[in-house]
């Protein structure tokens, strides 16, 4: 099953950096276990206290915390229940020397990932950190496998809906500008009926790479709904970037496509006098869409915005 997962061709992950803050209140657990981590190439922090540690987590969040159970101020459960509310994708390891106060079982159902009995030896921490690390992974994949679309490595219908939501709430709150382009492929049935399937998977491809290098890195947001129907989230933009951005994905795919398809786009903007979020979602999704349609009655390989009427 692990194989199958990882070897999935359009899943390209990169390899998380470990992070990793170390966190006892005995000098000696903690300069032994943090040479013998920098020695392995983890990133490595270190705090004498649950309360510093709190302090470090809130200024850069760490990958996995290890930390001892027994301490001044805030102790390790306290701090494990703090991190897994706060921080929930922050592995907890914990350490403890007292077995007959803290059982596996205890500290498991308090929300570690593991359990370390002291004394502990080095490699049986190293073990313990190679397994969660191979857990994380794991998990990162199938968040991945569940908002991605399998074909084109775009997020799906399922991400889109609920991110169009968190955008929409986020610009109105911020009161920035927001803007939706949905796109469709034009004469992408005679594709799939003369050519073959495998070339209209090819046509939807270069349409995904081609979004990917026509939009702004880390800002805007690419979906695939299904079909030949894809969507744009463009944050951060006034009209006439909006624009820029849609030509530039229409020109670019025309350059790199060969099957003579062209695309149709409609492109619209958040009303930010809309006080009620979920009106104003619908009102944005329904105008691009209106004005996608329009520009496919018109004949296709253009943008249509749909600007608000005064």
């Amino acid at each position: 099953m692990d194989n199958f997962i990882f070897d999935l061709p359009f899943i390209k992950l990169p390899v998380e950096k470990q992070k990793i803050l170390i966190v006892d209140d005995d000098p000696s657990i903690v300069d032994l276990l943090e040479q013998f981590l920098q020695r392995k190439g983890f990133e490595c922090k270190t705090a004498e206290n649950g309360q510093k540690a709190l302090e470090l987590l809130e200024n850069s969040p760490f990958t996995i915390v290890i930390t001892d159970l027994i301490m001044p101020q805030i102790d390790g459960l306290e701090l494990l229940k703090i991190i897994k509310e706060s921080w929930p994708d922050t592995d907890v390891i914990v350490m403890t020397g007292y077995t007959k106060n803290f059982t596996y079982t205890d500290v498991i159902r308090a929300g570690a990932n593991d359990f370390v009995q002291k004394p502990f030896t080095l490699d049986e921490i190293e073990a313990k950190l190679q397994r969660l690390i191979k857990e994380r992974q794991l998990r990162h994949t199938l968040k991945r496998l569940s908002v991605r679309d399998g074909l084109t490595d775009l997020y799906n219908r399922r991400y889109f809906d609920h991110k169009l939501k968190e955008e929409v709430i986020r610009a109105k709150r911020q009161k920035y500008p927001l803007y939706l382009l949905l796109l469709d492929i034009d004469k992408f049935k005679e594709v799939n009926d003369r050519q073959g399937h495998q070339e209209g998977d090819k046509v939807l491809q270069t349409l995904a790479n081609t979004l990917k290098n026509s939009t702004r890195d880390h800002v805007d947001m690419l979906f695939r709904f299904g079909g030949d129907e894809f969507a744009v989230i463009i944050p951060y933009a006034k009209e006439e970037q909006a624009v820029a951005i849609a030509e530039r994905i229409r020109n670019n795919f025309l350059k790199n496509v060969k099957n003579g398809v062209t695309i149709s786009m409609g492109l619209a903007k958040l009303d930010a006098n809309l006080e009620d979020a979920e009106k104003a979602l619908k009102k944005l999704f329904s105008e691009a869409d209106e004005a996608l349609y329009s520009a496919k009655k018109a004949g296709g390989n253009r943008l249509v915005v749909k600007r608000a009427e005064r």
